[in-house]
C-alpha cells in the first residue's frame, strides 16, 4: 500500500500538469481521482496500522472499527469527488473547449499504466485479505482511476480523429458514474457495520432456526450478530433451556453448530432455567417475542453464560 501511494502521488501531479497543458477535463478530474486516491491510501494505511493496536481497558476491541470507518470515508470521497466532475463535464458540454489530443493520449496512457500497477498490488494483498473493505475501498480508487485513464484514452482518440471536442465531457461523465455506481456497495457495507447490522452473508431466520431445533432449546431472545471488523464477525444471545437438559452440554453443542454451520467464532451465548425470571430490558427484534414458551416466567432467576 506504501509502494501504490508514491505511485499514485508522483503520477497525480503529472496528471494535472497534463490537464493544465492540454486542457481536458478528462485527466483534470483522473488527476482530481488521484487526488482523493492519495488521502484514500494514506487514510487506509493508517487505518490498518491502528487496527493492529492491541485492545486496551477503555477500547476493548481494540481499534478495528478504523478500517470500516476509513472505507466508508473512502466511498463517500468518491462520490463526492464524482459528483464535482459531473457538475464541471456538464459545464463543458455547454461551451466544448479546444484540446491537444495527442499530448491527452501519452499522458492517459501513462497514467493507465501506473494505475494496472498499483492494481497488482493491492490485489496481492486484497487475495488475503477477501473480506477486508478497507483493502476494497483502496481497490476501487484505483480501478477508479484506471476507469480515468481509459475513458481520457477513448476521448482524445475520439478528438483526434473526428474533431468530437464534446466527447472530453461526456466520457468524464460516463467514468463517474461507474465510479459512484461502484461505490455505493462499499457504503453501504461499511455502514451496515458501523450500525452493527446483520452481516449479509448471515441467514438470520435460519439461525434462530436452528438454535431452537437443537434438542434441549426451548427458546431463544436477544439474538444478535454483528461485524467487528471485516471477516469478524461476533454473535450474542440468551437461550433458554428445558428443566433436564444440562446447560454446558447445551453450550458445546450449539457452539458446534454455529461453528460449522455459520462460521461464527465469537460467541456468547447465555443459558436461562425454564423457569427463569424475564429481564427488565430486552434488545429483541420487532418480529421476535422475547418469551414465548407457554411456561409463565417465575423469580428466581438462574442463568449461565459463556
Amino acid at each position: 500500500m506504501r509502494a501504490v501511494l508514491v505511485l499514485t502521488a508522483i503520477y497525480m501531479l503529472a496528471e494535472a500538469f497534463g490537464g493544465w497543458l492540454t486542457g481536458s477535463l478528462a485527466l483534470l478530474a483522473d488527476a482530481g481521482h488521484m487526488l482523493t486516491d492519495v488521502a484514500a491510501l494514506a487514510l487506509a494505511l493508517l487505518a490498518a496500522r491502528f487496527a493492529e493496536r492491541p485492545a486496551t481497558a477503555r477500547k476493548t476491541f481494540g481499534y478495528y472499527r478504523l478500517e470500516i470507518l476509513a472505507a466508508f470515508v473512502n466511498g463517500v470521497a468518491l462520490v463526492a469527488v464524482s459528483l464535482l466532475i459531473l457538475r464541471e463535464a456538464y459545464e463543458r458540454l455547454q461551451s466544448p473547449t479546444r484540446i491537444d489530443a495527442v499530448p491527452m493520449i501519452l499522458i492517459a496512457c501513462g497514467g493507465l499504466v501506473v494505475n494496472l500497477i498499483c492494481a497488482k498490488l493491492l490485489h496481492a494483498k486484497h487475495e488475503g485479505h477477501a473480506h477486508d473493505l478497507n483493502v476494497r475501498g483502496a481497490m476501487l480508487h484505483v480501478l477508479g482511476d484506471a476507469l480515468g485513464s481509459v475513458g481520457a484514452i477513448m476521448a482524445g482518440v475520439a478528438i483526434y480523429f473526428y474533431g468530437w471536442f464534446w466527447a472530453d465531457a461526456v466520457f468524464s461523465a460516463l467514468i463517474c458514474c461507474l465510479i459512484v455506481w461502484s461505490s455505493w456497495s462499499l457504503i453501504r457495507e461499511s455502514t451496515n457495520v458501523l450500525l452493527e447490522g446483520t452481516p449479509s452473508h448471515i441467514n438470520l431466520a435460519r439461525l434462530e432456526q436452528t438454535i431452537l431445533t437443537t434438542v434441549g432449546v426451548e427458546d431463544v431472545h436477544d439474538l444478535h450478530v454483528w461485524t467487528i471488523t471485516s471477516g469478524r464477525d461476533a454473535l450474542s444471545a440468551h437461550v433458554r433451556h428445558a428443566a433436564g437438559a444440562s446447560p454446558d452440554e447445551l453450550l458445546q453443542t450449539l457452539g458446534r453448530k454455529l461453528r460449522d454451520e455459520f462460521h461464527l467464532d465469537h460467541l456468547t451465548i447465555q443459558m436461562e432455567r425454564w423457569d427463569s425470571a424475564d429481564d427488565t430490558f430486552h434488545f429483541c427484534r420487532a418480529d421476535t417475542a422475547c418469551f414465548n414458551s407457554t411456561r409463565p416466567p417465575e423469580s428466581g432467576d438462574s442463568s449461565y453464560g459463556s
